[in-house]
Order: C-alpha cells, then sequence, then structure tokens
C-alpha cells in the first residue's frame, strides 16, 4: 500500500468536490483544507491567510505553503487544486510520488449548468432545502465549448504527467460520491484506517432536475452538442515520435539577427546561402552549429532577433526525401531495406540525374515514389522497423520540437519565400538580395510535375494528414520544387 505523504483533490468548479472534501474531513486522520490557492483566497472564502502564510507570502513560494500545511496538519494533509489555481504547485503536486492524486470529475454540460446557476443566484453550497434557491439559465454555446476546452485540457495534462511519471491517481465521477464502498475504497488507498459509516448530511445537491429542465433554450443547447464531436471522430491521429528541438542544425545570418530553424527536405541550403548574401558574405558565411548554450548566448546578443521556418508542400518534400535519401543513396542502408523488407520497386543502386539506369524512367520513378509514399504512411505511424529521419518527419513534429527551444516568428511557405524573406530582410533593416537558385546536386532524377497525378497526392494526403490539416495545404497546383 502507497505511503502518501499528502494529497490533492484536482477537479472543477461544480464537480462536487465540496462535498467530497466535507466526507474525507469526516475521516479520521485526514484533514482537507480547501482551495488552499485558490488565487481570490486561501483555503475558504474570506479566508486570508493559513499556517501563517499571507496571500502574498504565499505568492512568492507557494510550496512553502505546502510543506507547511503538509507538516502542521496532524494526520494526512491534503487540498482541491483548480485547473486555474497556481500552475507551480500543480507540476509539483503531479510530480510529488508522496502526494496522493485524487481526479474528480463531473458530465460537463451538468457542471457548465451549474456553474450558470450558482453565479445567477449567489448560491455556492446548500445545507438544506428550505435555503435552496432556484433558477433557469440560458445555455450559451460559446461558453460551453470554452468550458468543455479547458475541462478537457486539464484532464489531459494530469494524465500525461502520472503517464510520464508512472504514476496513478484515483479516479471519481460526481456519481461516485454518493456510493459509501467506493469512499471506503479511496480510504483504502490513500492508507487511512478510517471508514465513514454514513455521507455528510451537511451539504446537499442544488439543482437535481435534468438538465435540459435548468436552461431556457434547451432547443438550442441540443443543437449546440449535436454539433460537438464527442468523440473527436475527424482527428488525425499521431503516433509519430516526439522530436527534439534540432538546435546545431540552426543557422544564423552572420551579422543580422536572423534565425532561421531549418525543416529538413526543405529549401536548407538556399536559405542559409540567402542568409550569408544578406550580410555581403558568400555562401557557408551563416552562423551554424549552435548548442542550447550558445543559442541562448546568440539571442540575448541579437535583441529584436526574428526566427523563421519554411514550409515545403508535403508531397513536393516526400519527393525530395526520396530523391536525396534513397534514390541518391545518401541512406542507402535504409534503401536496402526498403527493398529487401518492404519489396519496393526501387533500383539496388544510386539514381541521380543525367545517370539514369537503363530502363529507368517515368513509370519507374512514379511507381517506386509511390511505393515509398505508402510506405511513410506506416513508418510515421510507427509500424516499421525503420527509424522516422529527419527528411521525412512530419513538419508539424518537427517545429513541435523546435518550439521547446526557440518558436518560430514565422511560418514562410516555398511558394512565397522570396516575398515572405523579403519582408523579413526589411524588418531587420536590410535589403534582401535574391534567393539562390537551389544547388545542382539536389535536382531530381525525374521532375515531380511530370509525375504529379491525384493518386499521388492522396498517398501523401495518407502519409502526412497531421500536415494537411496543422498547416491547411490543398492538392499541389502545377508545377512543384523538389
Amino acid at each position: 500500500m502507497a505511503a502518501f505523504e499528502s494529497f490533492v483533490i484536482l477537479a472543477g468548479m461544480r464537480t462536487g468536490s465540496n462535498f467530497l472534501e466535507a466526507n474525507l474531513n469526516a475521516l479520521a486522520g485526514v484533514t482537507c483544507h480547501g482551495e488552499v490557492f485558490n488565487p481570490q483566497f486561501i483555503g475558504h472564502k474570506g479566508q486570508e491567510s493559513l499556517f501563517g502564510i499571507d496571500l502574498a507570502g504565499r505568492a512568492a513560494d507557494p510550496l512553502a505553503l505546502l510543506a507547511r500545511m503538509t507538516a502542521e496538519t496532524a494526520g494526512l494533509a491534503g487540498f482541491r487544486l483548480f485547473f486555474d489555481h497556481d500552475p507551480r504547485v500543480l507540476a509539483h503536486c503531479l510530480a510529488d510520488r508522496g502526494c496522493a492524486k485524487i481526479v474528480l470529475t463531473r458530465n460537463p454540460v451538468d457542471s457548465y449548468v451549474s456553474l450558470l446557476i450558482a453565479a445567477a443566484t449567489g448560491q455556492w453550497r446548500l445545507g438544506d432545502l428550505r435555503h435552496h434557491r432556484g433558477a433557469t439559465v440560458r445555455f450559451d454555446a460559446a461558453g460551453f465549448e470554452a468550458h468543455l476546452a479547458a475541462q478537457q485540457g486539464f484532464l489531459q495534462h494530469i494524465l500525461n504527467a502520472l503517464q510520464q511519471g508512472g504514476q496513478t491517481a484515483f479516479w471519481l465521477g460526481y456519481e461516485d460520491l454518493g456510493d459509501l464502498a467506493v469512499l471506503g475504497g479511496l480510504a483504502a488507498w490513500l492508507g487511512v484506517a478510517g471508514r465513514l459509516e454514513a455521507l455528510d448530511g451537511g451539504l446537499k445537491r442544488q439543482n437535481p432536475e435534468p438538465v435540459r429542465d435548468r436552461v431556457e433554450n434547451p432547443a438550442e443547447m441540443e443543437a449546440a452538442l449535436a454539433r460537438l464531436d464527442r468523440f473527436n471522430l475527424w482527428r488525425t491521429p499521431a503516433f509519430e515520435p516526439r522530436r527534439g528541438p534540432g538546435v546545431p542544425g540552426f543557422v544564423a545570418a552572420p551579422a543580422a539577427p536572423l534565425l532561421f530553424l531549418p525543416v529538413r527536405g526543405g529549401p536548407e541550403a538556399e536559405v542559409a546561402s540567402w542568409l550569408a548574401a544578406l550580410d555581403g558574405e558568400g555562401p557557408g558565411a551563416a552562423r551554424t552549429g549552435f548548442t542550447q548554450k550558445t543559442l541562448r548566448l546568440w539571442q540575448r546578443d541579437h535583441p529584436g532577433f526574428r526566427s523563421f521556418a519554411v514550409l515545403r508542400h508535403p508531397l513536393a518534400r516526400a519527393h525530395a526525401a526520396y530523391c536525396a535519401a534513397i534514390l541518391a543513396g545518401a541512406l542507402g542502408e535504409v534503401r536496402r531495406v526498403l527493398r529487401t523488407s518492404y519489396r519496393l520497386p526501387i533500383p539496388a543502386g544510386d539514381v541521380v540525374a543525367g545517370a539514369l539506369p537503363p530502363g529507368y524512367g517515368r513509370e519507374e520513378h512514379r511507381a517506386g515514389f509511390l511505393a515509398f509514399l505508402r510506405f511513410l504512411k506506416g513508418n510515421l505511424a510507427g509500424q516499421t522497423s525503420v527509424r522516422v529521419d529527419p527528411l521525412w518527419a512530419s513538419q508539424a513534429a518537427v517545429i513541435r520540437g523546435m518550439a521547446e527551444i526557440v518558436i518560430p516568428d514565422r511560418l514562410l511557405r516555398e511558394e512565397g519565400l522570396t516575398r515572405g524573406l523579403a519582408d523579413l530582410a526589411a524588418e531587420v533593416g536590410r535589403r534582401a538580395p535574391p534567393l539562390p537558385a537551389p544547388p545542382a546536386a539536389g535536382t531530381p532524377p525525374v521532375p515531380l510535375a511530370v509525375i504529379a497525378d491525384a493518386e499521388l497526392e492522396a498517398a501523401a494526403r495518407e502519409a502526412y494528414g497531421r500536415d494537411y490539416q496543422t498547416f491547411g495545404f490543398t492538392d499541389l497546383p502545377g508545377p512543384a520544387p523538389g
């Protein structure tokens, strides 16, 4: 049995947390101190200090209050923590294995309507039916969606933190609060000997009527709820491994405060040469090889800097990766595995522009590329033995990894790159040089424009659904780079 030193109730408003607190306080050896980190008070409404620490002291060092509460409470001490309370405390509690996590949830429609009624009547707790203040309220679709998003985001954050820390929580639904056996299980999980003989009688459910009877516009409410995708059926699942920020690949201009965050498989060499030319230098003069320390120093020394990344259409980017990594042999070992283990119809040796193997032409190139796109669908979903190479990792995953260190100011599109770079140059007081041509070594053996069709586009969309969804890519129009 876990030997917990404290506990936290992770919940939201109108989920029954007051009732749960009252029942926990009825257990011998357990004390719940209320909303200790509510921004407006400490513990309970109107209370501005606890254990000798006031609001200012709590703001300066919330963990000091947490430590004092645990040390000075006889038995097991705990509190209630909502999504809008101090995030420092949430992070600490989620990482603390000695802190028992109790997660309390309620149907979000019920909690939202109950919240509206409490706000309208001013009654947040009910001890006796004689004092009940009833009201019907107007359901607001936008307000509910914000409520739902906050609730789901809070719960997802808790779940992810527990998974990453190898921990578990005791999950309770609103309906569980009336079950003595469940509350007995909670007491056993907390490691306390006491058990409840009866539920706390000091609090009553305020609005037991069906939620439809508590709103003025039930038809509008039902229509709004029908529009919500309860199971998120249209989402694009993401099973691709998370990527690091790739700091060593970042590129800075020799002097100008511009930082390029390259997405592999895009126009990396052209942009790096453009950055060098921006300061009148030749190709290769742009700064690379950053570490996180040297990057921070560069940022400090270049106040007002701008950072940017360049997006390439997924079909064009996949084709560029196929030509460079597979056909031209940059990843020759991967090519061997694709041929022998995955039976892709690709040549055994290098294929480069101007030196095509006998019998290799448009149809052979298209067939190999289509097979590669279908392989990428499984590869990005973690269904192959081949690692996800940065050359073909999804752009969404790459940029998400970068954002751990630097969030790009701009996401430029390759098709508008000249204009986008000119705008960036103007922002830092420079005149934009011409964008260099792609290196000859990157010329594909068969241009994408020669083979592009609806089947290839559909295969790219299957593989890179998240990029299409995240960045709004449409079907590639006309001739494509790469």
